[in-house]
C-alpha cells in the first residue's frame, strides 16, 4: 500500500452500527476529521465515545456506511493493509492492556522495536519518555505493580513512543492527578504540533472548552462537530 499524503485523517460517511437484538448506537453518521487537527471527543456516558474510537482504529466493523483511515476505505482492505493502517495509529486504551509480563521500559519500547528499532536505540528513548512522564523509578516494574494513574501513563507514553499519525485516547486524564493531566494533555499538545492527529475522549466538556480545540459530541446516534469560541479582546483584556 502506498502512503500519500491525505488532507482527511478520518471519513464517516452514513455509517451505522447496530449490535445484537436490534440496539442501535449509529444512525446516518457523518463525521470528517482533518489530518493534523486535535480534537476533544464527549459525549453523555453511554453516547458511544469508547466505540466511535474502536471504529476509528478497525477494532469494531460498522453495520452500514463508509468509513475511510488516511483517504483508504476499510472496508475494501486486506488484513495485511489493516495492520499497515494500524501501525500508523497510537492508541491509549482506557483499560490500558499492557503486556503483563513485560516491564514498564519494554512495554514502551515495544512499538519502536517491532518497527526495527534496535533494542538498545528503543529502550533508550523510552527510558527518556518515562523519566519525563514521572516514572524513571519504575523502569524494571510490572505493570500490576503500579497504581492506575502510572499504568494510565506508561500507556501513554507506549502509544505516542513511535509518533504516529492519528492518536486516539480513551479518558487518558481519568486516573491522574490534575498536575499529571496538565503535563499528559501538554504531552499531546506537542504530538499535535508536529504533526499527529489527536483525538481525546473525556467526560469533562469544560477541558475541551478551556483548550479551545474543536469538540466532537456525540448524542443520540449522531456526530456534531462544535468549533471553539474565539476568544474575544477588549482594550487589551482578554475576555
Amino acid at each position: 500500500m502506498q502512503d500519500i499524503p491525505s488532507k482527511n485523517a478520518i471519513h464517516f460517511q452514513n455509517v451505522s452500527l447496530v449490535f445484537e437484538h436490534g440496539v442501535r448506537l449509529f444512525s446516518g453518521l457523518n463525521l470528517t476529521i482533518e489530518s493534523g487537527g486535535f480534537y476533544f471527543l464527549t459525549g453523555v456516558s453511554g453516547a458511544g465515545k469508547s466505540t466511535l474510537l474502536k471504529m476509528i482504529y478497525l477494532g469494531c466493523k460498522q453495520s452500514s456506511g463508509t468509513i475511510s483511515l488516511f483517504d483508504t476505505n476499510t472496508a475494501r482492505i486486506s488484513f495485511r493493509d489493516i495492520a499497515f493502517l494500524r501501525r500508523k495509529i497510537g492508541i491509549v486504551f482506557q483499560d490500558f492492556r499492557l503486556i503483563p509480563h513485560l516491564t514498564v521500559l519494554d512495554n514502551v519500547a515495544l512499538p519502536l522495536q517491532v518497527r526495527g528499532v534496535s533494542p538498545r536505540k528503543a529502550q533508550a528513548e523510552a527510558a527518556e519518555l518515562l523519566n519525563w512522564v514521572g516514572l524513571k523509578d519504575h523502569l524494571k516494574s510490572l505493570p500490576h505493580t503500579l497504581s492506575g494513574g502510572e499504568q494510565q501513563r506508561v500507556a501513554i507514553s507506549r502509544a505516542v513512543i513511535g509518533r504516529p499519525k492519528l492518536l486516539v485516547a480513551d479518558e487518558p486524564t481519568g486516573n491522574v492527578d490534575d498536575e499529571t493531566a496538565l503535563k499528559l494533555l501538554y504531552l499531546f499538545e506537542e504530538m499535535h504540533k508536529q504533526g499527529t492527529t489527536v483525538i481525546l475522549a473525556t467526560h469533562n466538556r469544560n477541558l475541551a472548552q478551556e483548550l479551545k480545540y474543536p469538540e466532537i459530541f456525540l448524542e443520540k446516534g449522531q456526530a456534531f462537530l462544535l468549533e471553539p469560541e474565539p476568544t474575544l479582546i477588549k482594550e487589551g483584556i482578554l475576555v
